[in-house]
Parts: C-alpha cells; structure tokens; sequence
C-alpha cells in the first residue's frame, strides 16, 4: 500500500485549520496543524513532510521567516496563504522561496488542488524524468546534459539552469536568478535574465524540440517544469 503524502499546515486561525486538514485527508493526505510559527523549522527537519500550508501572518514568527528558514536546508513545496492581496506581498513570497499562493478567502479545494499539483512535480514527474536519465547536472564539470546531449550553455546560462534544475516545480524570481550569477550579476539585471532564459529555451530546443519546460509564471518569475512538455 502506497503510504499517504503529509502536508504541514501552518494556520493561527482553527477553523480555516481544520477546513483545510478535514479537505487534505478527503483526498488522501495526512496532515499536521501548527498554530504558530515556533517549532516547524525544528520539525521540518525531524519529520520533513511532502508539502507545508503557510500563512503569512503567525503568532511568534511570520511566514516569511520560516520560508527562508526552510530554504536553507530543504527544498519541499510551500503554499503561502495570506489575506494580504497587494502584489509585492505575492512577489515577496516567491522571493523567500514559496511554490505558490494563495489568498484568503479561497476554496479548499482549489488549495487541495495545488498541493497535490506541487507534490506531483517534486515526487512523480521528477522521479520519472531523472530515472530515464532525461536531464541531469552535472557540478563538477559545470555542465547541463539533456537527452545524453551537452548543453552549450555560457557561464551564467548555466548557473541559471542548473538551480532551476535542482528544484523543479519552484518559482525562482529574477532577483534569485541574478543573486546566481555572483559577481556576474553586477552587471545584469531582470532583461539580461530574460535574454538568458530565452537563450536557455532556445538550446534545449534545439536537442528537444517538443520540450517546454522552462515556463514563465506572471509576475514572479521563471521556474523549471519537467512535466510541461507539449
């Protein structure tokens, strides 16, 4: 028997809590409630689950604290959930690492939607395409390969792809993607890294035509989704 996937949910509020648990085990995840911030990094680490709830605004640490926390050490999907609905606060989110947002008030089962839509591209998709060897990072040689394939990529391409890579399904802003390129960054910015995505697009096409896995997310940023191919 296939064991359930676990989703943290982080929520001051009891009701909007159990709203959400009771919807999540109606479709075959197990949850935790935590009513404030204090210990789910500590957690995360002792009991990593397969997708964390996050609401913006807790008792004892806010949810940007704890995204960044996360972020240090793992790399499992966040749902931010705010009442907040002003866009730097969205643009914030995704910048300490968040997967995706919500705002309040919502539907439990659109969230139910997009957890298990998150923990698909972290666990299946992913597992799939690395077991077929489809794509893969190489660090040592500082070198990207698709389809058995080298991509000739320059410097920052690279740096840009490979963190991509390494955390499919997650949104990266283009403020995370210049913090990348280290002293290269100093002189780029937002259109130097469309053109690198751009370019990026352009070279995994050229050995994958049907692949379109570099997506772009409006108004966030960029993120790598093996599971776009059309």
């Amino acid at each position: 028997m296939t064991s359930l996937r676990t989703v943290f949910i982080i929520e001051d509020d009891p009701k909007i809590a159990l709203l959400l648990s009771d919807y999540l085990s109606d479709s075959d995840f197990k949850t935790r409630i935590f009513g404030d911030g204090r210990d789910v990094v500590a957690e995360v680490k002792l009991n990593s689950p397969d997708a964390i709830i996050l609401d913006l605004m807790l008792p004892a640490s806010d949810g940007i604290t704890i995204c960044k926390a996360i972020r240090k050490f793992s790399a499992v999907p966040i749902l931010m959930l705010t009442a907040r609905v002003e866009e730097s606060h969205m643009l914030t989110g995704f910048d300490c690492g968040a997967d995706d947002y919500v705002i309040k008030p919502f539907s439990p089962k659109q969230v139910v939607a997009r957890i298990a839509a998150l923990v698909r591209r972290s666990e299946g998709r992913v597992a799939n395409d690395i077991s077929a060897q489809r794509y893969w990072v190489d660090e040592r040689q500082q070198a990207t390969f698709w389809r058995g394939d080298v991509l000739p990529l320059s410097a920052s391409e690279y740096q840009i792809l490979a963190a991509m890579m390494k955390q499919p399904g997650r949104v990266f802003s283009r403020d995370q993607l210049l913090d990348r390129l280290g002293e290269r960054a100093e002189d780029s910015g937002d259109r130097a890294v469309d053109s690198h995505i751009k370019n990026i697009r352009r070279k995994i096409s050229a050995i994958d035509p049907e692949t379109r896995c570099v997506t772009s997310v409006y108004g966030a940023g960029y993120r790598f989704d093996p599971g776009s191919d059309k």
